[in-house]
């Protein structure tokens, strides 16, 4: 009965070895969504300060959008902006911005200053993104014509992001 007292923490390390050694295989970069393949959750958002127009589900019905949430405290956000307005140049899908946490002042001023690549832009108090699963800015999600959220990108949109993943699932989704 003594040698199985001595093997038991020589089992229990064997067996938190393996689960660490398992852990080694999981990519940190890719956050699960349970959206995906799921409809995008309803709501309806005011605009910013000053705008006509806020931000609603039925927005992205009928068509391939890019929703990109962001804040002008976001300091990613900002790296990401310029890639965001030259997207929105090309026209090949219209950006919708919510705007999470953030004051709607700062928000005018950051869009002012930066460009403003969004077709539409809701103020969220945060009850929004937590629907979204959001975890923090930016995110950024492509919603199918049917209004179904097809892909979540965690962090700031490089222009490789767009070219090798956005706009070939753009197309994709456009057929």
């Amino acid at each position: 009965m003594r040698r199985w007292l001595y093997l038991l923490p020589v089992a229990v390390f064997v067996l938190m070895a393996g689960v660490f050694y398992a852990g080694l295989g999981i990519d940190t970069d890719v956050l699960p969504s349970p959206l995906i393949d799921e409809a995008a959750p309803q709501f309806d958002l005011p605009p910013l300060p000053g705008s006509r127009n806020g931000l609603a589900t039925a927005d992205f019905k009928g068509a391939v959008s890019l929703v990109n949430v962001f804040a002008s405290w976001c300091v990613p956000c900002r790296a990401e902006h310029a890639v965001l307005n030259a997207l929105a140049a090309t026209k090949k899908v219209p950006i919708y911005g919510i705007n999470y946490k953030d004051k709607g002042e700062a928000a005018n001023a950051w869009i002012a200053a930066l460009g403003d690549p969004y077709t539409r832009i809701g103020a969220d108090d945060g009850r929004v993104g937590i629907e979204w699963g959001v975890y923090g800015v930016p995110e950024t999600f492509l919603v199918d014509r049917s209004g179904h959220i097809r892909y979540k990108h965690v962090g700031p949109l490089t222009q490789a992001d767009i070219d090798k993943t956005i706009l070939p699932l753009v197309a994709r989704l456009q057929q």
